[in-house]
């Protein structure tokens, strides 16, 4: 399952504190993109990486991290990427 596959690989990465994956694909089922191939998921991270990184750079990593999964398997993605500082916060 894609979002198995998605969670392995930024757990591998991230060594991250909290880790969420949505699937939302089914919402989606029907418009242009859908059929195109690929879901559409929504990530929730916290990891000690993205303290100081940009917004950007935050989604970079993430993208770096999923690879050739963005091509094909993933159409959307929704990114909530947090350092742990930012959670305690309350920001996630």
């Amino acid at each position: 399952m894609t979002s198995e596959l998605i969670k392995q690989l930024l757990n591998d990465a991230f060594k991250p504190e909290l880790l969420e994956i949505i699937d939302n694909s089914t919402a989606h089922a029907g418009h242009a993109g859908a059929r195109s191939g690929g879901g559409h998921y929504h990530v929730s991270i916290v990891a000690e990486i993205f303290e100081g990184r940009s917004l950007v750079q935050r989604h970079q990593l993430i993208y770096n991290a999923l690879g050739d999964m963005m091509k094909q398997q993933i159409h959307a993605l929704g990114i909530n990427a947090l350092s742990p500082s930012e959670e305690t916060k309350g920001r996630l």
